[in-house]
């Protein structure tokens, strides 16, 4: 062990000139990398969210909305809370906005492409001979994409979601989230952030609201329905006492008392079918999500650029065990 020890001391004491340039070489490398590096710039986004009311007390509407084959009030915590992270993050949210427009340097292009330009991915793209060319023109459909441009999009969606896009929720005891966007492009990061939050807040209500929203449309077809059939009702009524003429016989009124029958009981149906109606569209009403923005993505942003000390000294680290190893290796074989 001491023999060792006293070979390492030597070989450090022998070699230290060539040590100390490979960490200054390392330093100046990662000083001079950081200083030229481009700037990130990182919008922020606030929000709370009131994730709205179940109003299970509303047994009417759930009783017949049940007869009809719908559920009601069972969704009370499943779209809640830290959820809406999840929906931010998901692959369908961010795709969806990257295939929308925006307009920079007087150009109109998909924020896609315009994430490909900046970032400097697209040029790694078209060196390879499966990816050159790739393009992703304004008006593209996510269904009408080829393999190629689905795989790309996944691979952007991928990148973004790992570097550039950070939903939070700075304080669990509140209701208030914050979502992060950076890129090399103010414009870029400020467009993403304020599409992607207008998708994942009308998705959040969308899937909150489904079933509510459901049992409110199955309550209107049957309001209508009904009111069809008593005017149908009401108009065939007077077509039959026209017709008899004479009413004093008793068979010219089995009918139109049949009819009367038929109008008072779809009336009967149409008064509790419209009384649910109502119930079933305040519960909807109360079941809406409100997402209310605090603080705008908003110009100057965050200007993040990389640390000259901290890349300075980690190359500098970085070259002096990588040239410790191959200088003791080759001193070992000698």
């Amino acid at each position: 062990m001491d023999i060792k020890s006293n070979a390492w001391v030597d070989f450090l004491l022998r070699k230290w000139l060539i040590l100390l340039i490979a960490a200054i070489v390392g330093g100046v490398s990662g000083f001079l990398f950081a200083y030229f590096s481009k700037p990130q710039f990182e919008s922020r986004l606030s929000f709370s969210l009131d994730a709205g009311s179940g109003a299970d007390g509303i047994s009417g509407a759930m009783n017949l909305a049940s007869q009809l084959g719908l559920g009601v009030g069972g969704t009370g915590t499943l779209f809640e809370g830290d959820n809406i992270i999840e929906i931010i993050k998901s692959r369908r949210m961010i795709e969806k906005v990257l295939l929308t427009n925006i307009e920079i340097d007087g150009k109109n292009q998909t924020l896609v492409n315009a994430y490909l330009n900046i970032s400097g991915y697209g040029n790694k793209l078209n060196k390879k001979p499966r990816t050159k060319g790739i393009d992703f023109p304004v008006g593209s459909k996510k269904e009408t994409l080829s393999y190629l441009q689905d795989s790309i999009l996944y691979e952007v969606y991928q990148r973004m979601v790992k570097e550039d896009i950070k939903p939070g929720r700075p304080d669990k005891k509140l209701s208030l989230y914050e979502l992060k966007v950076s890129s090399y492009n103010e414009k870029f990061s400020k467009e993403f952030t304020d599409k992607l939050i207008d998708e994942a807040e009308e998705y959040y209500i969308e899937i909150t609201t489904k079933k509510e929203r459901e049992t409110v449309e199955v309550l209107e077809q049957s309001v209508d329905s009904i009111t069809k059939k008593v005017s149908s009702g009401l108009s065939s009524r007077a077509a039959v006492k026209d017709a008899n003429f004479n009413p004093v016989y008793a068979q010219a009124q089995v009918v139109p008392q049949m009819q009367q029958y038929s109008i008072s009981s779809y009336s009967e149906a149409y008064k509790e079918i419209y009384k649910n109606l109502e119930l079933a569209r305040y519960q909807y009403i109360q079941k809406i999500p409100l997402v209310q923005i605090i603080d705008q993505a908003d110009y100057p942003m965050n200007r993040i650029k990389k640390s000259k000390m901290k890349y300075a000294l980690f190359f500098s680290i970085i070259a002096l065990l990588f040239t410790f190893i191959v200088s003791y290796n080759n001193n070992e074989k000698n």
